[in-house]
């Protein structure tokens, strides 16, 4: 027996002296390695429209994205900062400018800047720890105009070109199939009588004519135009827009149903910010995305960069999916009800009753609203439509969760590249099985990483503010070109000026001259 004991505390022993003598190689091995996953300037990676084309692309906001590497050319995944300064002339002194890192979740980093005046002469300065990153200074040849001046380059064809657009878009290609000659001159009349539903319908009747944009609205709530107008300008100040005439849907509902009293015409050409299958509306990217951009850095504390913005690592995020709004439609009262069936899965309450009134005591309490940027203090988010598609879902597959998205007939500009399984998981309609979905992302945590990445991946080359800037050039130019009656500005119609500002820059190039606007 003591022989027995002797040989226990021996075997004790020897496994307790083994764990030490590991656990001091494996902090010396680590601290090793930490001191030597440096980040090394010339492999590390910097690019994007702020640095490669910013003379090109005239941005609210130009930005640009840093990888670091180390002397392997391995990515770092550990958060950097670095020292970006940007130097040149304008008409007031050195170059005036806002500047914004992003710390993003996987290591890399967004930089991006707002100029206050154009500027000349320009290098852009990516240092880290004092040594320039690979590529910097980067020096810009020609003037980095601010977003407010009016200084068309070319036509929509040369910009589209000269900022590396896709040539084409599969919805844009869809969308115009039934449009292949509009004649305003027979359309207009029937199309203003058709919806003329002043409590129901908000619509307005835009004419583009030698870069100058005027409309005419009709119906009771006309402040969507706003989002319209600020598009349209902003476009006409970075190029000439194609002569065109337009009608634009305000409201959330698409209007062109399909299947409805047969006409020689075909379907009424309109635009609309949400598309659905049993509608013939062509899809813009929506008033949302759309602010988002003209805004960014601005006004509006969520855009398509800020939302990538560092937050908690995927081990410490709640093992939930997640989901807040109003009471837009009936499935997302059951989502409420199904987060009380399965509270160990999914937390979803609403933040306010507006359609279903009646029913807040059985599915309320109301909740206070937060920032989506502590929606992903979740692994899960799930989406599910609103009065049409729910126009958060870009924010949510840009951010460090994974997407949970209901099947649906609406659809955004970009859906039609989206793919299940890929870039989201999707769930039936009628939410049956949510549950089940939300437990195989649990189940599954590699692959649903992955879809989370795939996401990430899919917005910044799709859903970037240059790409939304992109999508509205290509759709207005290929929309222009089947436009058969004659451009003329029509009686009423009233011209939507450019800011007062926009006339107070130094063009190298400009299409018109001041004196033709």
């Amino acid at each position: 027996m003591e022989n027995r004991l002797r040989l226990r505390k021996y075997v004790l022993f020897s496994r307790l002296l083994l764990l030490l003598v590991l656990h001091s190689c494996y902090f010396a091995s680590c601290g090793a390695a930490a001191a030597d996953r440096v980040v090394d300037a010339k492999n590390s990676r910097v690019w994007g429209p702020g640095v490669e084309i910013p003379d090109r692309a005239t941005l609210p906001a130009r930005y640009f994205f840093i990888e670091p590497r180390d002397a392997d050319n391995q990515k770092i995944n550990e958060s950097q900062k670095y020292d970006v300064h940007i130097l040149g002339q304008s008409r007031f002194g050195t170059c005036r400018y806002r500047l914004s890192q992003i710390d993003r979740h996987d290591g890399s980093s967004i930089v991006r800047y707002r100029l206050v005046d154009s500027c000349s002469d320009v290098t852009i300065h990516v240092r880290h720890k004092d040594v320039h990153l690979n590529g910097s200074p980067f020096a810009v040849a020609g003037t980095l105009y601010s977003e407010q001046c009016y200084c068309p380059q070319g036509s929509v064809d040369e910009w589209l070109e000269a900022v590396g657009c896709p040539a084409g878009d599969p919805q844009i290609d869809m969308d115009l199939i039934p449009f292949r000659a509009i004649n305003f001159s027979s359309l207009r009349t029937r199309m203003i009588q058709q919806y003329d539903k002043p409590g129901s319908i908000s619509h307005c009747n835009y004419v583009i004519l030698r870069n100058q944009v005027h409309r005419r609205c009709y119906g009771q709530h006309t402040g969507f135009s706003k989002f319209m107008d600020t598009i349209l300008l902003s476009l006409a100040r970075k190029f000439t827009l194609p002569d065109m005439e337009m009608f634009v849907n305000l409201g959330d509902w698409p209007l062109v149903k399909k299947g409805g009293p047969s006409r020689t015409t075909g379907p009424y050409p309109i635009f609309s910010w949400c598309g659905s299958d049993d509608t013939f509306d062509i899809v813009m990217p929506t008033y949302d995305i759309t602010e988002s951009t003209l805004e960014n850095m601005g006004r509006v504390m969520l855009d398509m960069l800020s939302v990538q913005r560092r937050g908690l690592p995927w081990t410490e995020k709640h093992p939930k999916a997640f989901w807040r709004g109003r009471d837009a439609r009936r499935e997302r009262l059951e989502l409420v009800a199904l987060a009380r069936r399965y509270p160990e899965l999914l937390n979803a309450s609403l933040t306010n009753f507006f359609f279903f009134r009646d029913e807040e005591s059985e599915f309320g309490p109301r909740v206070a609203h937060i920032s989506m940027h502590d929606f992903f203090d979740y692994r899960y988010q799930v989406n599910v439509d609103g009065t049409v598609a729910a126009y958060r879902l870009p924010y949510l597959l840009a951010g460090s969760s994974v997407v949970l998205k209901q099947d649906s007939f609406y659809y955004e500009h970009f859906y039609r590249k989206l793919v299940p399984m890929r870039h989201y998981i999707p769930f039936e309609a009628d939410l049956s099985n949510l549950v089940q979905q939300i437990e195989w992302a649990r189940e599954n945590d590699e692959k649903a990483r992955e879809i989370r990445d795939n996401a990430n991946t899919f917005i910044n080359a799709n859903l970037l503010p240059l790409d939304i800037y992109c999508y509205h050039a290509l759709l207005f130019k290929e929309y222009a070109k089947y436009i058969v009656s004659p451009i003329q500005v029509q009686p009423g119609m009233e011209k939507i000026e450019q800011p007062e500002e926009a006339y107070h820059c130094p063009c190298d190039r400009t299409t018109l001259p001041r004196d033709e606007l």
